[in-house]
């Protein structure tokens, strides 16, 4: 059956696939309530939670909160970014770099993230400095690894080819090895991503000074308030969905010269 007639055929229209399981998670939920499957206080009613969120939109506390974490998140971002592109590229390119500097690195890759808090808190107090830190840190590793196996994974191919071609060493850089190690280097800024967000929601739980979504979530936890934790939960997941949504179509958009997925349906 070819693609087209399967697409046209699925009872289920493609841009409501992903919203299946939600619904389901949703419903049960409400089932739940309803008929008093469990008497927890921490199971609370649908309908509270969305008073819950309608207040923290009317309130402004919902966007001061969203604002913090994004900026924190975003700063952490870049400056891990930036500084694992510079330190995975020169890893990747130089021999000497590697022997020196890989046995650190990979033991400090190593070591659990939350393991530096202690650390950063007594370096930076424990201000957005120290959280900026700690993001930094998150988004540094996969960025710096993702950028060393692209490059060391350059076909021999076209480098046989460049040295015909008598590259020079700019021609080098951005005409072969970066282009042939930017699906890589792409994924791994796309996991760094990721990582920073789950950090920066770990940041603000550890490091507690300051306002955040995480901070919101660590109130209602403190006032027993399961309405405002759970709405915290769906707003860090949404958010998260919506950073990887983007990376991902900004990904694929860089990389649409290799052609489709093997994923089909």
């Amino acid at each position: 059956m070819a693609r087209s007639d399967y697409q046209d055929k699925h009872p289920v229209p493609k841009f409501l696939r992903g919203w299946i399981l939600p619904a389901v998670l949703l419903l049960s939920w409400w089932l739940a309530v309803h008929f008093h499957w469990s008497d927890s206080p921490l199971l609370v009613p649908v309908g509270k939670v969305w008073e819950t969120a309608v207040e923290q939109f009317r309130s402004g506390e919902l966007r001061v909160a969203l604002e913090a974490s994004l900026r924190r998140d975003l700063i952490g971002f870049a400056i891990g970014v930036g500084a694992g592109l510079a330190f995975g590229i020169a890893f990747g390119l130089s021999r000497l770099f590697e022997r020196m500097i890989g046995p650190t690195f990979h033991t400090l890759k190593q070591i659990s993230l939350f393991a530096w808090i202690p650390l950063l808190s007594v370096w930076f107090g424990l201000g957005d400095a120290a959280k900026v830190a700690f993001l930094s840190l998150a988004a540094f590793f996969p960025v710096v690894l993702n950028t060393f196996e692209g490059i060391r994974s350059v076909p021999g191919e076209l480098i046989e080819a460049a040295r015909v071609l008598k590259f020079n060493r700019r021609q080098w850089l951005f005409k072969l090895i970066l282009p042939a190690a930017s699906p890589s280097i792409l994924a791994g800024i796309h996991l760094a991503l990721i990582y920073a967000w789950l950090a920066t929601l770990g940041a603000e739980y550890l490091l507690v000074s300051g306002k955040g979504i995480g901070n919101t979530m660590i109130d209602g936890r403190e006032l027993f308030m399961m309405d405002l934790v759970i709405f915290g939960v769906i707003v860090v997941g949404f958010v998260g969905f919506t950073l990887n949504w983007l990376a991902a179509r900004i990904e694929r958009r860089l990389l649409a010269w290799r052609g489709r997925s093997v994923a089909q349906f």
